[in-house]
């Protein structure tokens, strides 16, 4: 890490808003294990950057797997580990004909999540960033990155993001917290111990569902959804699938709601592998996220007639809208899907609203009081149901 060691205190830009002025970063008299290779950083980039890269670290360390992750307002837009793209997925992630290391496809996984909302994002890698990895983040609209390290050239290329300004951190993989964390609020101190629950393999040792068949693959996805929700503002729900995250629900006050907001972002993520989808034509000189906003605008059953012009003003060739039916019709195909819960179900609302999105696994808390009701939903529906036995809010 070179000479991180020395580093004892980082002032930053400001704090949560322009008008914080005073902000810095310190660890209590012991060095940083954080430093700045670019940029100069704010209040909330740092916030991101230090949940984004404990998820991924954590991912990492549960799966064996190069991991990523994509932070927006201090929860994830997205999080994954490595996994082979099909091409659909590929082109639906715009990183078709590119050439894609693991730790590159991880992280085009994670931003294809929910491209919507990793639009000026806080990317996270939990491996040296190479040079795929570097290109491709280059290309995106992007604030930061954090990482354990870069290669010489994959720096370079950094370097020369946002006119060079793009800030770049490097992060002491190794780096471990006091045990007792603090935090001020109102001017108060408050303390705890802080959540070092282990996420791994032991999670899915209480299976109280009558179909009990837990395959590698779904315990790989529940373990990408459970990390996830360790690093989400509470209450939170995780869809995942095929090592990625494919809709995260986060800070909502009632979990049901959690479960919509991220049912209906798993959809929208499906929807956009419609071969309607992949082949539109838009008009020349759309940039990329003209181009996903013009997805979306044709994921919605109603548009203003003001926003129908110009919606249609980004294509060559307008595309025809899905009908309500052939969208569930196209959803039928979006199967074994993994759900996380950061706390217990407390009611079968959630699972049947899981249900529509393919979701076959299901990994919570448990201990509620209406554990038999839930279990019950979950038989009906013949899904495979985990209780995890931890809480894992974030706030």
């Amino acid at each position: 890490m070179g000479t991180m060691s020395e580093i004892y205190e980082l002032n930053l830009r400001y704090g949560m808003n322009p008008h914080q002025k005073q902000a810095k970063l310190t660890n209590g008299g012991k060095p940083l294990p954080i430093r700045v290779l670019n940029g100069e950083p704010g209040f909330i980039n740092l916030l991101d950057a230090l949940n984004a890269f404990q998820l991924v670290r954590e991912l990492r360390k549960a799966t064996g797997l190069p991991a990523a992750a994509s932070f927006k307002h201090v929860s994830p837009a997205g999080a994954a580990v490595y996994s082979p793209l099909t091409p659909e997925l590929a082109k639906a992630y715009f990183v078709d004909g590119m050439e894609l290391s693991e730790l590159a496809t991880a992280y085009a996984r994670a931003r294809g999540a929910d491209r919507m909302s990793s639009f000026g994002d806080a990317a996270a890698l939990s491996d040296i960033v190479d040079v795929p990895t570097a290109k491709l983040l280059k290309r995106e609209v992007s604030d930061l990155v954090v990482a354990p390290g870069y290669t010489e050239e994959a720096l370079a290329i950094l370097k020369e993001k946002k006119g060079g300004k793009f800030l770049i951190l490097e992060i002491d993989p190794d780096y471990v917290p006091d045990p007792i964390e603090t935090r001020t609020v109102f001017g108060l101190t408050m303390q705890q111990e802080r959540n070092d629950a282990a996420i791994d393999d032991s999670v899915f040792e209480t299976i109280v569902t009558e179909n009990k068949e837990l395959p590698e693959s779904a315990k790989r996805d529940l373990l990408v959804a459970l990390v996830t929700l360790k690093y989400t503002q509470s209450n939170s729900i995780c869809y995942a699938l095929d090592g990625q995250t494919i809709g995260i629900g986060a800070g909502q006050q009632s979990r049901i709601h959690c479960t919509r907001l991220a049912g209906d972002k798993a959809d929208r993520w499906y929807l956009r592998q419609h071969p309607t989808a992949l082949n539109m034509k838009f008009r020349p000189g759309l940039s990329r996220a003209e181009q996903n906003n013009a997805i979306d605008l044709w994921l919605e059953d109603v548009l203003t007639p003001v926003e129908q012009k110009s919606w249609e003003q980004c294509f060559e060739e307008v595309p025809p809208r899905l009908t309500p039916e052939e969208k569930r019709e196209w959803l039928k195909g979006l199967k074994n899907v993994s759900y996380g819960s950061d706390a217990f179900l407390p009611f079968r609302d959630n699972l049947d609203r899981a249900s529509r999105s393919g979701v076959k696994y299901v990994i919570q808390a448990g201990s509620s009081l209406r554990d038999e009701e839930v279990v019950k939903a979950a038989n009906e529906y013949g899904m495979v149901m985990v209780y995890s036995g931890v809480r894992l809010f974030h706030h």
